[in-house]
C-alpha cells in the first residue's frame, strides 16, 4: 500500500499543504514581531527624548507590551506633553492590568 503512487501522491500533497501552512503562518508571525518591535522601538524613542534615559526593567516592559498597548501609549505621549516617570509607570501599569483583566474576562454566553 505504501509503495502504491496514490499514497504516495497523497502523501506528497499532504506534506506540500503542510508546509504552505507553516510558512504561512511562520510570516504571519514574523510581520506581527517586527510590527511590534518597530512600535517598541518608536515608543521607546519618543520617551528617552522627553525622559531621557530609561531603566533596564522599564525598557523590557515596554519592549513586551502588544502592539495595541504601544499604540495607546504612543498616543498619551502625544496628548500628554508633561508626562513624567511615574507617570509613565502608571501608564504601563494600568495597561498591563487592563490587558490581564481582559485575557482573563470570562466570555458571556
Amino acid at each position: 500500500m505504501r509503495e502504491s503512487a496514490i499514497y504516495q501522491e497523497i502523501l506528497q500533497e499532504g506534506r506540500q499543504e503542510g508546509l504552505q501552512q507553516g510558512l504561512q503562518q511562520g510570516l504571519q508571525q514574523g510581520l506581527q514581531q517586527g510590527l511590534q518591535q518597530g512600535e517598541a522601538t518608536l515608543v521607546l524613542r519618543q520617551l528617552e527624548r522627553r525622559l531621557g534615559s530609561l531603566s533596564p526593567e522599564l525598557r523590557l516592559q515596554i519592549q513586551q507590551m502588544s502592539i495595541a498597548q504601544l499604540e495607546a501609549l504612543g498616543e498619551e505621549l502625544l496628548d500628554f506633553p508633561d508626562l513624567t516617570r511615574e507617570d509613565l509607570k502608571a501608564c504601563i501599569a494600568y495597561a498591563a492590568d487592563r490587558e490581564r483583566r481582559f485575557m482573563t474576562a470570562p466570555i458571556p454566553a
